[in-house]
């Protein structure tokens, strides 16, 4: 029986999207969907991390429930010199 939860998907286009959890009392995994192992090269130095899930979960069971819409244009501030405020959307000049 699958275990759902609301998520906010962002890959592609920002969406709410409905997916499968992880089961919380499986023996195998401790609800966490599967296990890292970390792996070596031939030197014996990190190379990366594997993923393995596991069967208490299925990682593509999704479904797309609403597409959340861009933030138009006209709201996106732009940096032009002359505007007091910065990038970051604070102000730089002083407080007097």
């Amino acid at each position: 029986m699958p275990r759902l939860r609301i998520h906010v998907d962002g890959w592609t286009r920002r969406a709410l999207v409905l997916t499968d959890t992880p089961d919380p009392n499986c023996a195998n995994c401790q609800g966490e969907g599967g296990h890292a192992y970390d792996y070596g090269d031939h030197n014996g130095e990190y190379a990366g991390t594997e993923w393995e899930p596991c069967d208490c979960w299925n990682q593509n069971r999704r479904w797309t429930l609403l597409p959340l819409p861009r933030r138009p244009r006209w709201l996106h501030r732009r940096n032009t010199g002359r505007d007091p405020w910065g990038p970051d959307g604070y102000s730089n000049e002083p407080p007097f």
